[in-house]
């Protein structure tokens, strides 16, 4: 007999240590492997830097995992947050929680699109037609906002129809409905459905000219990325007699291999593409989420090895502000030179860029680590 217990509520350092891996590469980590791969002939570091490049079109490298593994990421936080807080009230009380909630998202989403913009560079103006106003992080806020609603009106049922019509339907649209002077199913840089509407309805600038990559069409099926760690943190709270932490974190490798091969075969038809994202790379990077948070969940939160994952934790508990500071907030580069420039000075030419590089990172954790000390955490 299996008796229903309340969900653990034990926060996942896990999730914060494999936000902080995500973010780790776009604020310093690529630069230092590009930098790396300049200075040696190592074939290893060589194909890491091949792999923090994005694909020109169609295709997949670890740097198309970093922006979906984030969405995932938060999605799997909300049962978190927001379970929490609706668990064990009224009927009543739930709709006042369940509004609450609402209006929070509704502030985060805006505040996120603003600061999305201000990364663009909002406040330097210069003319409506020479502003971005899509980006990262207006994506991240408004794929989390719609799967926060499908979270908060809808069953498990509910949710996983969203999951699986978000998907289908965006197939729908990108190879049946026609593009004005293209025709239906062109998925080039200017033919495909979600360029044409880009050019249609995104104002100011597109990122591509053409298209833009955090564009309009495309941001729903980001919402299953979001809806997918919806999935991961219900279950990973869920806590039932016999369903140890261990068999749930090796569960999700399987269940990441099948949604990777899914994908695979879905890219016969329907390519996988992070500038689209096409439902085949919501897929592919739903199961690599499930696979990476596998990993890091067995051998943090299961196997208790924790304190190595502590510089990634500083990263990932305070990812928005590091992603604002390393954006142009703060000269990381200017301090690093400031303070190591002269022994980089002592090093071989080819290697004082590796050096910098290096400087760079460990001048954005001695940053974060004394914001992680000082208990300073920008929550959006």
């Amino acid at each position: 007999m299996h008796t229903n217990q309340k969900p653990h509520l034990k926060r996942l350092q896990s999730l914060d240590a494999l936000r902080g891996f995500d973010m780790f590469w776009i604020i310093s980590g690529e630069g230092l492997i590009h930098s790396w791969a300049s200075a040696s002939d190592n074939s290893l570091i060589d194909w890491m830097s091949d792999q923090l490049h994005h694909s020109d079109w169609n295709g997949f490298t670890f740097y198309d995992l970093i922006f979906p593994l984030f969405i995932f990421i938060a999605g799997v936080s909300m049962p978190y947050s927001m379970g929490k807080q609706l668990e064990g009230s009224s009927a009543e009380n739930k709709s006042a929680i369940r509004q609450k909630i609402l209006w929070h998202l509704l502030k985060r989403t805006l505040i996120l699109i603003i600061l999305g913009m201000v990364v663009n560079g909002l406040l330097k103006w210069q003319g409506y037609d020479n502003t971005r106003f899509a980006s990262v992080l207006g994506r991240i806020a408004l794929s989390c906002f719609f799967a926060g609603l499908i979270f908060l009106y809808c069953n498990l049922r509910g949710q996983l129809l969203w999951f699986a019509g978000l998907l289908i339907g965006y197939w729908v649209v990108m190879k049946f409905i026609p593009v004005p002077g293209f025709g239906a199913g062109v998925l080039t840089p200017e033919g495909n459905m979600e360029a044409y509407i880009d050019r249609i309805l995104l104002p100011g600038k597109l990122h591509r000219k053409v298209y833009d990559p955090e564009g309009f069409l495309s941001t729903i099926p980001a919402i299953a990325n979001a809806l997918m760690g919806i999935f991961t943190g219900q279950f990973l709270r869920w806590s039932s007699i016999g369903w140890t932490p261990l068999k749930k974190g090796f569960l999700m490798i399987p269940v990441g291999l099948l949604l990777i091969g899914i994908a695979w075969i879905w890219h016969l038809d329907f390519p996988i593409n992070k500038n689209m994202w096409t439902s085949s790379f919501v897929l592919l990077t739903c199961g690599w989420s499930l696979l990476f948070l596998s990993t890091f969940y067995l051998i943090i939160d299961v196997a208790g090895f924790q304190k190595w994952s502590m510089p990634l934790v500083w990263i990932g508990m305070n990812s928005i502000t590091i992603y604002m500071a390393s954006h142009g907030v703060i000269d990381f580069e200017h301090t690093t030179v400031f303070l190591f420039g002269g022994l980089i000075k002592f090093a071989e030419a080819a290697w004082q860029p590796v050096w910098l590089a290096a400087g760079i990172v460990a001048v954005q954790l001695g940053f974060l680590y004394f914001l992680y000390q000082q208990k300073w955490f920008l929550k959006v």
